[in-house]
């Protein structure tokens, strides 16, 4: 399936649409687990919705993303990321696009200089102030994210970490926010260097991820240790340490982009599929 990005409908819309619907932040999938996500008539929800944003279309076929007050009839409410976890592409990019529009709209609905009543625009996804002029448009916060490898008796090792609040036994590759006024790279070093006190060179870009929770764009690398023993930072990294390339801990699945980073780093080493896997772990 193909997804065309959009603002608002061009024509006539669809019959029937995927509706990305929201109660309370969770998302809406049909009570009966069998039959799982897809189009229906936008009736079903209208009546029911506070807030209804266009995203665009999936082979020719209306997205929207809805807020509503309760689930209609034969609903069931799900967290967003279990409920990810079910789709593949493009749906899952889509449930996440829907999500973080919807956060945006909720968020601004105010001036955030003058306090005035903010007016969507048409011609582009923006909140407008009448007032002062200030234009909103949806946030995205850019994440580093970087697995750190060392070589090691002809073969590799990867040092995975775990925070507080990852699942328990789940361990993952670091990550952190981008400061202002700072570059990705340098993200990269500063972080590791605060994470777990190491220095690393050799940066590879490998690939992006959008991550709504809330409105993370995750942006990762792999990196090549230069020196230093590991040294948790106190409060952020539960633990950290050297696994080899073949007793990996639990590790994310290929839903999000750890998952993919780890895995792939490990059969470009020379290592053994991972087949150990978790529930997805969450930046920070």
């Amino acid at each position: 399936m193909r997804f065309e990005p959009a603002v608002s409908p061009s024509g006539q819309g669809t019959t029937s649409a995927w509706c990305f619907a929201f109660v309370e932040g969770q998302l809406l999938l049909p009570q009966d687990e069998a039959v799982g996500l897809a189009p229906h008539a936008l009736d079903l929800f209208e009546p029911l919705a506070e807030r209804r944003h266009f995203l665009g279309r999936i082979e020719g076929v209306d997205c929207w993303a809805l807020a509503l007050r309760e689930a209609p009839t034969g609903w069931r409410r799900l967290p967003l990321r279990a409920a990810m976890m079910q789709f593949g592409e493009p749906l899952m990019g889509v449930a996440g696009r829907a999500a973080q529009v919807l956060e945006w709209d909720r968020a601004h609905r105010h001036c955030g200089v003058c306090g005035t009543p903010t007016e969507l625009q048409g011609h582009e996804r923006a909140r407008r102030c009448p007032a002062c002029g200030h234009t909103a448009y949806p946030r995205v916060t850019p994440a580093m994210m970087v697995l750190v490898w060392r070589e090691r008796e002809g073969s590799g090792e990867l040092l995975l970490a775990r925070s507080p609040h990852y699942a328990p036994g789940v361990y993952s590759a670091l990550a952190g926010f981008v400061e202002a006024g700072e570059s990705l790279e340098e993200c990269v070093h500063r972080e590791v260097a605060e994470e777990v006190g190491v220095r690393v060179t050799e940066l590879r870009y490998y690939g992006s991820q959008s991550w709504p929770f809330p409105h993370s764009l995750m942006v990762a690398y792999t990196a090549k240790w230069v020196e230093g023993d590991i040294v948790p930072q106190a409060g952020e990294i539960e633990d950290a340490r050297w696994y080899p390339l073949d007793a990996l801990p639990k590790i994310p699945p290929r839903f999000s982009i750890s998952g993919h980073l780890i895995r792939d780093t490990v059969l470009s080493l020379g290592g053994p599929e991972p087949t150990a896997t978790a529930s997805p772990v969450v930046v920070r």
